[in-house]
């Protein structure tokens, strides 16, 4: 019995750690300012918009990546545990994810030292849901 308990252990560390990433776990990786200095607000303005465009598209398919790798991964180790070893995340996909984070935190950090007033609105992050009253 404890061999039993031990191998599933195992299985679902190994499973939950092969699995996708959701958006908001992907860091940011570092972009150096620099390489916009010479950028006008307006060319800073249409960067930050074209980079935007590109975060909300791979956030949507990181989610979805993430979401799906969370389903194989529980009905492998519910209906047939070694499929768990063939459900992989998208590291390629975080990677630039996480790179287009950094040059959007790049385009803000030289948009506020050339004065350009351009928002840069962040998605609001959801509230944790508060336990059910009994």
């Amino acid at each position: 019995m404890k061999r039993v308990v031990v191998l599933t252990g195992l299985i679902a560390g190994l499973t939950v750690s092969a699995c996708a990433k959701k958006s908001d776990e992907v860091g940011t990786q570092y972009i150096s300012p620099l390489q916009y200095q010479s950028y006008s607000c307006r060319q800073i303005g249409e960067e930050a918009q074209r980079v935007n465009d590109q975060v909300a598209r791979l956030t949507g398919v990181q989610d979805k990546k993430a979401e799906n790798d969370a389903v194989a991964t529980g009905v492998a180790l519910v209906l047939f545990w070694p499929a768990a070893f063939f459900v992989k995340g998208n590291g390629e996909n975080a990677s630039e994810l996480s790179r287009l984070k950094g040059e959007l935190e790049a385009l803000e950090k030289v948009s506020i030292r050339k004065n350009c007033h351009i928002e840069f609105r962040r998605a609001p992050v959801e509230p944790a849901a508060a336990p059910a009253k009994k």
